[in-house]
């Protein structure tokens, strides 16, 4: 005979989970990276059960429902590539709220498998928008369903400052654990983790430096929007949540780059991830080689490999897309303007601004699909 367990219980059961994010290990990466004695240290973000995205996804939801704007019971729909789904999946049991999560062909099949085994409905677009790509095709999809769900509540995570503030516990980690940190490398797509953990380090540490990593064929830091084999990083759209102004550089990164440097963490330090965690250990692996020795560098890991095992890791996958062509290079190609030239390989800008600022527009291929962040 089944036992049903008091309301007060379950719920303090669904309350516990919440309590499964945040504190995260830091690792440090030295060698193949940096040689003796230099080195980076990586928050490890995968070990939240479902990878960064835990943390705005339940504070979106808590702080909406704080203020009335999502009421008890109601429906929360939202675009993504994956990784906030987890977020929003797990905000969703917490606190009682069915989700919708609207992605597109690009999502791996395991991830549309997982989401829906954490009670998610899965809602994928079937063609690009003409100019915005799958990212905007999937925000008009959001917009339609909303509409056809009374009450239901979007988190708009590109444009949500609680999208950025769900990340001072991280930063406040970071400052805990590490005392002092000079420089802080972040990969950058809806801008949320990038701003939220820069502004508190930035009042800790005045003259810390951030470093962005994209993707190529991303709008977010001027270039051109192109069609996207990474997923995790970059954008064909302008999210608001970028915050251009703490930005000492920007770095691009192409796909086989990020995924040779994903096996090389894997076969030297165990603790991998997918596309960004790729690039982001490219770039930090520099800047421990070329900045003073005594360096702080501080890298945000925001996911592990689980759900790359079909393509960061799958040879006939990097095969088939030309992405294991010679080990990953040791420096970056240099511009001295993001729209300077089209980049194609691993390049570096020291000189940042806000896209929109500068009348940039988006250049979305209308012949071929792409890839895109969260």
């Amino acid at each position: 005979m089944m036992t049903t367990l008091p309301t007060d219980t379950t719920v303090a059961a669904r309350t516990a989970l919440s309590e499964l994010v945040g504190n995260t290990p830091l690792l440090r990466v030295t060698e193949p990276f940096a040689s003796y004695g230099r080195g980076f240290w990586a928050k490890l973000e995968g070990f939240n059960p479902g990878g960064i995205k835990d943390r705005p996804g339940l504070h979106m939801v808590e702080r909406a429902r704080a203020r009335g704007e999502l009421k008890p019971g109601a429906r929360i729909i939202e675009s993504t590539s994956g990784t906030l789904g987890l977020g929003l999946a797990l905000a969703g049991m917490v606190h009682g709220h069915p989700v919708t999560l609207v992605t597109d062909p690009g999502l791996e099949m395991s991830m549309t498998r997982l989401l829906t085994a954490y009670g998610a409905q899965v809602n994928v677009v079937s063609e690009p928008h003409p100019t915005g790509g799958w990212q905007e095709a999937r925000r008009e999809r959001v917009k339609q369903l909303m509409a056809q769900h009374p009450d239901s509540w979007c988190p708009d995570q590109y444009n949500n400052p609680d999208n950025t503030t769900a990340y001072t516990p991280l930063a406040l980690e970071l400052a805990s654990a590490l005392g002092h940190i000079d420089v802080l490398v972040c990969s950058v797509g809806t801008g949320g983790h990038s701003a939220g953990v820069s502004r508190v380090l930035r009042q800790l540490y005045p003259d810390l430096k951030v470093v962005g990593v994209d993707t190529i064929g991303s709008t977010i830091f001027g270039q051109p929007a192109r069609p996207r084999l990474m997923r995790g990083l970059g954008s064909s759209i302008y999210p608001r949540n970028v915050a251009y102004e703490n930005f000492s550089e920007v770095h691009w990164v192409a796909p086989g780059e990020a995924v040779r440097t994903c096996r090389q963490l894997a076969s030297s330090h165990y603790a991998t991830g997918g596309w960004s965690v790729g690039a982001v250990a490219l770039v930090a692996g520099w800047l421990a080689r070329t900045l003073p020795a005594d360096a702080r560098i501080a890298a945000v890991f925001p996911d592990g490999p689980q759900r790359y095992l079909g393509t960061v890791y799958d040879d006939d996958y990097c095969a088939a897309h030309g992405l294991l062509d010679g080990p990953p290079p040791l420096e970056p190609e240099v511009i001295g303007a993001v729209d300077e030239k089209e980049v194609t390989r691993w390049t570096r800008c020291s000189t940042v601004v806000d896209p929109l600022a500068l009348g940039a527009q988006s250049e979305q291929p209308e012949d071929e699909p792409e890839d895109d962040q969260r």
